[in-house]
């Protein structure tokens, strides 16, 4: 795990291996960012321009090694883009820090510690550059054979610039920590193979990490959720040897006013079903426990900063295999509200599981309930692989939740609930379909789990199917593989509640 310093040294005196700096674009000339003041002088003033020498061009992503010239402690140093600077008297964005910070740290993977001198105009920008460099750092090597002898992540990450002794700076720092180690956790859990990553093996992990943070953990087996009638859940986990759970993680505070609900997809594995996926579209699907992951990662990191709010976590678990056991095409549920579903495709499980957590999850009146969830294939044609949706049945609490999305960097849109599609789900056999018509599938899903929310509560979906698993090239501080997407966003969506914002 990364060690995070706020160091009170100069850039010139601190020993590291690495000392990282920001270049930006001004026009077509490229300077170099606040905060590294000291090494430029180390370089006589000319660092912009031997880096332009080198072909850097300030550009974000960008990251560019050169030596240290006498004067700096430390022997290399590593220039990262930041884009275009700002104007006079603006500070340059949170999310250019943190992705700045996320690529120096990967550049920097084997180095023992590296000495970050990027601008830091308030604590917010000193959270930003801290909570990239930790997400950065991050690996999974927990199963290969060379991961002993392979480098390992930068192992730790000082702040210059920072004020250790300010509350502000300390209080950002501390929540970045946080914040991100609990991503890393979810991260850990997405890539984790699903052989060993069964829902009992998931459920045991929330339990775990109930005991060592004080969180209250229930967990349901394949006889509760029988005894309770919990058809959705088991509809799903019929087909497979690796049974169903439901998880309930709750957090409380004693002075908490509200209490924030989420639910999350955990599918360790889908197959499809009897509905099975083909090759190519299946070899990535340990990853539709997302959701869960994020939940989970959340209620744990609102512990960790001890939030005013009442967090509870709800973890639907299950794997979706095919077997003479499995729901069939055609099949109709009874779900734990008492409504029956024509099962139409099993492929399309996760909402199945998902119902059933919305009702339990009602029953215990929150003031907000949202589900979060690896859901649709539609959602990714949508918006892409970076860019997750946003349901609601509340237009400003969807609202709210999008602009939570972006302070915290994390790329979303609001997305409607068309009354018109809810049509396409009836079923002459039963109370709803678990289909409807193929164009707009990803509203189709939310109208389907908006069917399961309790009169009055307020919900917000989340459909993280794009950028949940990251398939390609790392860049900034998203590594290749599970992500942790969401978890930023809920953690402040749990901040704002218990500020009375929400």
């Amino acid at each position: 795990m990364t060690a995070l310093t706020l160091s009170t040294a100069g850039a010139a005196t601190l020993r590291a291996d690495a000392l990282v700096v920001g270049v930006a674009k001004s026009g077509k000339t490229l300077v170099v960012a606040p905060g590294a003041e000291a090494v430029d002088k180390a370089f006589e003033g000319r660092l912009a321009a031997v880096l332009e020498t080198l072909g850097a061009s300030g550009a974000e992503g960008e990251a560019t090694k050169l030596p240290a010239p006498a004067g700096l402690k430390a022997p290399v140093v590593l220039a990262v883009g930041l884009g275009s600077a700002p104007e006079d008297g603006e500070s340059y964005d949170a999310e250019t820090l943190r992705r700045a910070a996320g690529t120096a740290a990967r550049v920097l993977t084997g180095a023992k510690k590296a000495a970050f001198a990027l601008p830091i105009a308030a604590a917010e920008d000193a959270g930003a550059i801290a909570e990239g460099a930790l997400l950065g750092a991050y690996a999974f090597t927990a199963y290969q054979e060379n991961g002993k002898d392979a480098k390992k992540p930068l192992a730790e990450v000082a702040l210059l610039g920072a004020k250790p002794r300010d509350k502000a700076h300390k209080a950002a720092a501390e929540r970045a920590q946080a914040v991100a180690e609990e991503m890393n956790r979810a991260r850990d859990l997405i890539n984790m193979p699903p052989n060993d990553l069964t829902p009992a093996a998931f459920a045991a992990a929330a339990q775990a990490a109930g005991k060592e943070h004080g969180l209250k953990v229930q967990i349901l087996d394949e006889k509760a959720l029988t005894k309770g009638g919990y058809g959705g859940i088991l509809g799903v986990g019929n087909g497979s040897e690796n049974p169903p759970r439901l998880v309930r993680i709750a957090y409380t505070h004693p002075r908490a006013e509200k209490t924030l609900a989420l639910v999350g997809k955990g599918i360790t594995y889908d197959s499809g079903g009897i509905s099975l996926k083909p090759a190519g579209h299946n070899e990535t699907m340990k990853c539709d426990m997302s959701g869960a992951a994020a939940v989970f990662s959340s209620v744990v990191a609102a512990a960790r900063l001890g939030l005013e709010v009442n967090v509870t976590g709800w973890l639907a678990l299950a794997e979706n295999m095919p077997s003479g056991s499995a729901t069939r095409p055609g099949d109709v549920l009874r779900m734990y509200s008492g409504k029956t579903v024509e099962v139409l495709n099993t492929d399309a499980e996760g909402r199945l599981v998902l119902a059933d957590a919305l009702t339990r999850a009602s029953e215990e009146h929150p003031d907000a309930i949202v589900d979060v969830a690896t859901l649709t294939g539609a959602m990714v044609l949508a918006l892409g692989n970076r860019t997750f949706g946003i349901m609601a049945n509340d237009d400003d609490y969807r609202s709210a939740i999008h602009e939570i999305a972006d302070e915290v960097g994390e790329q979303s849109w609001p997305m409607p609930l068309p009354a018109d599609l809810r049509k396409g789900m009836d079923s002459p056999t039963a109370d709803i379909a678990n289909m409807g018509e193929r164009m707009g599938g990803g509203l189709v899903a939310g109208l389907f789990l908006q069917e399961f929310v309790g009169e009055g509560i307020t919900w917000a979906h989340l459909d993280i199917a794009g950028p949940a698993f990251h398939e390609g090239a790392p860049y900034g501080y998203t590594p290749k593989g599970g992500t942790g997407s969401s978890v930023r966003t809920l953690v402040k969506l749990a901040e704002r509640t218990a500020a009375g914002e929400l």
